[in-house]
């Protein structure tokens, strides 16, 4: 079982009274159903529906104050604390960023996969998008030596957990898609359980029901496979001469594409060869640009 401390995560923490029905009218999964030991994946939307920033989300247990735990991206935790102040008006609710804060309050973001925890600390939950990315531990950076050793892991780099997650085909914000230019659907995020259909209204609602009924969303993050040196991360990918995508992360002989699924459809049964910055590639599945069947939640 391997640990990984992810620097480029933070958490954001929503308390109050208000806090679950607050946060349950904004996010695109269902917080009423959370509780201390569950994680759920979901995003903060504009009204437009693209995401402005996509998380893991927890409810702490009473001995660690209650409140809802937002899993984050760490560049974008103070803006998302800054956005969530500002939608609450008059709700009771008290919006933290402990990603920088002082002394016990701060926390990160501990990965662990390839295995089970020996114990579940307080604030550990299974990472909801998928069984294989494993579990998320919410401790801060000094201590993360120390929960590996208490649940039996082996604390490695982050680089090997990004080598894994991209082998899963799961994609990380910044990386693999721009913030505030991509739809859930484009992301997988129905596909990865971050989307609740049956749920109230959020922000963004009308635009994500519409794609999922009509099933709009022509493009997917896929995955790929190099048989070479992999392209830089935004190069383009060409079917022939043609655009059909964008070249996302990549490690080792795997990586991630944001790809026009009709377009790539069609260079597979013309046989035309992808390319991403004159560097040969090719889908490690052809079914991820077929249609899928419609999932929601788990």
């Amino acid at each position: 079982m391997k640990a990984a401390f992810l620097p480029e995560r933070g958490v954001v923490k929503v308390s109050g009274s208000d806090a679950r029905d607050f946060l349950n009218g904004l996010v695109t999964t269902d917080v009423t159903l959370l509780h201390p030991g569950l994680g759920r994946f979901g995003a903060l939307l504009t009204p437009q529906g693209k995401i402005t920033v996509d998380f893991l989300i927890t409810e702490a247990p009473p001995g660690h104050g209650g409140g809802f735990l937002i899993d984050c991206p760490r560049a974008l935790a103070q803006g998302l604390a800054d956005k969530l102040g500002f939608y609450k008006l008059r709700a009771k609710v008290v919006v933290e960023n402990l990603s920088d804060s002082v002394g016990s309050d701060r926390l990160g973001v501990l990965a662990v996969w390839d295995g089970d925890p020996a114990m579940k600390p307080d604030l550990a939950f299974a990472d909801p998008r998928a069984d294989a990315l494993g579990w998320r531990i919410l401790v801060p950076a000094e201590l993360a030596q120390k929960a590996a050793d208490a649940i039996g892991a082996e604390l490695v780099d982050s680089t090997a957990y990004d080598a894994h997650r991209i082998a899963l085909g799961v994609p990380r914000g910044g990386l693999d898609f721009m913030y505030g230019d991509a739809f859930p659907h484009e992301t997988n995020m129905d596909r990865l359980h971050g989307v609740d259909f049956d749920k109230g209204c959020y922000v963004g609602q009308e635009v994500v029901s519409r794609m999922q009924h009509r099933g709009t969303a022509r493009t997917r993050t896929v995955r790929v496979v190099l048989d070479g040196p992999s392209p830089e991360p935004g190069a383009a990918v060409l079917a022939g001469d043609k655009p059909v995508g964008t070249m996302g992360s990549t490690a080792g002989q795997n990586g991630l594409a944001l790809i026009r699924t009709d377009r790539a459809a069609d260079a597979l049964a013309t046989g035309t060869p992808l390319t991403a910055g004159g560097l040969a590639l090719r889908l490690a599945d052809p079914n991820d640009v077929s249609s899928a069947p419609k999932q929601t939640v788990a």
